[in-house]
């Protein structure tokens, strides 16, 4: 894993206030309040003195003001949850479909557990620490046995695995369906006695649970409630910026998002003001929740049968290492967040995979980490669009 230590020199701004001093002798203004027509110079300096008085008080409020509008501004980022170590660890979404026939012809099935094991050892010599499996619950027992094979390979293999929750987009009776897929999932996987349960991916102990919502309808504090009575309670990880439901969740992921401009013929809106708006929103309204980071390499749903001809260009590998290094231009050096997801490993219906390598031009051998320095421009933060793209 590349070192992702960035050095920043910080600007520190102060207000200084002159102390203003006063050579007036005890009494004096006393006496000339109550003797105005007995000395009339006497009366126009004290006027004079109570004038001069107020402006300096409305000069001090002005001034404390300021500073603690300024002070506030420049508060530092202070994130509940950091990575362990000097970098976040990278993870990497895994579509686990192939070799159904519905899905796209990729030369290997995602049954076949030697194939599982030549994808981790690859994945983890690319710095990658887990795989973060697509999961639909009991509508697709073919993914469901993938995800099966695939924990129990991580764990003969030193590797991690979490589970995303593609949630159904039936809008009636979303809740119950959401809290019967996590009870299956828990039951099957998460117990002590389940195989492989040591490689699930935890942050302090606690299993982290990714969710890739579709539609508005779920009590998603019904569900927390529910999951919190597991032995160990997750960490429920949202798609996009909170949406009405930040207490239910512990944390939230960007997702492949062209930004405010829209999906562009040439592919040339690869999300930077999208990201810009991610993090610092997280960063000054969310810091107690987990800020987990997003790269993406390239988009093309064109093999998709649900593709509607969107792109992100790869840019010659640009696209992924600015969008690998983004969150590294919005926070301090040593607020460092978990993770990285990686979106995705091996998606090649919407043409996002790394698999095969990053995508780069000329004669440059393809890489499978980010290697430069390469950050996003911190670019003005207009709200997110709708429309980014969605799994199937």
């Amino acid at each position: 894993m590349p070192d992702l230590a960035l050095r920043h020199e910080h600007l520190a701004v102060g207000l200084g206030f002159s102390a203003i001093h006063s050579d007036a002798k005890p009494g004096i203004l006393a006496a000339n309040f109550y003797r105005p027509r007995r000395n009339p110079d006497a009366c126009d300096a004290l006027l004079k003195n109570i004038f001069m008085l107020s402006r300096f008080c409305l000069l001090i409020a002005a001034s404390v003001l300021l500073f603690r509008g300024c002070s506030d501004a420049s508060q530092p980022v202070q994130l509940k949850y950091k990575a362990v170590g000097n970098a976040p660890e990278m993870l990497a979404v895994y579509e686990a479909w192939f070799g159904e026939p519905r899905h796209l012809s990729v030369g290997y099935s995602s049954h076949d557990e030697k194939e599982i094991r030549r994808q981790i050892e690859e994945a983890k010599s690319g710095g990658i620490a887990a795989f973060v499996v697509d999961w639909y619950g009991d509508r697709d027992e073919y993914i469901d046995k993938s995800y099966a094979l695939m924990q129990k390979q991580a764990a003969k293999n030193n590797f991690k695995v979490a589970m995303m929750y593609d949630q159904s987009n039936e809008e009636d009776g979303a809740t119950d369906e959401i809290i019967a897929d996590f009870t299956m999932f828990h039951n099957a996987y998460l117990q002590p006695n389940s195989p492989g349960h040591d490689a699930y991916l935890t942050y302090q102990g606690r299993p982290v649970i990714f969710v890739f919502p579709h539609g508005k309808s779920a009590d998603w504090a019904r569900v927390r409630s529910v999951v919190d009575r597991w032995n160990v309670a997750p960490l429920l990880i949202d798609e996009n910026l909170p949406d009405g439901h930040a207490d239910a969740f512990d944390g939230f992921y960007p997702w492949i998002n062209p930004g405010p401009l829209g999906w562009s013929q040439d592919g040339s809106h690869w999300g930077a003001q999208y990201l810009a708006d991610f993090y610092r929103t997280m960063g000054a309204k969310y810091p107690d929740k987990m800020i987990v980071g997003a790269a993406w390499a390239q988009f093309d749903d064109s093999k998709a049968s649900w593709g509607l001809n969107r792109h992100i260009a790869a840019r010659c590998g640009q696209t992924f290492k600015d969008t690998f290094n983004f969150y590294r231009t919005i926070y301090p050096p040593d607020q460092i967040i978990p993770y990285i997801l990686i979106e995705t490993w091996n998606d090649y219906e919407e043409g996002s995979a790394i698999e095969p390598g990053l995508p780069t031009c000329g004669n440059a051998p393809a890489a499978t980490t980010p290697d430069g320095p390469g950050a996003g421009s911190a670019a003005a933060t207009p709200q997110p669009p709708a429309g980014a793209p969605q799994k199937q």
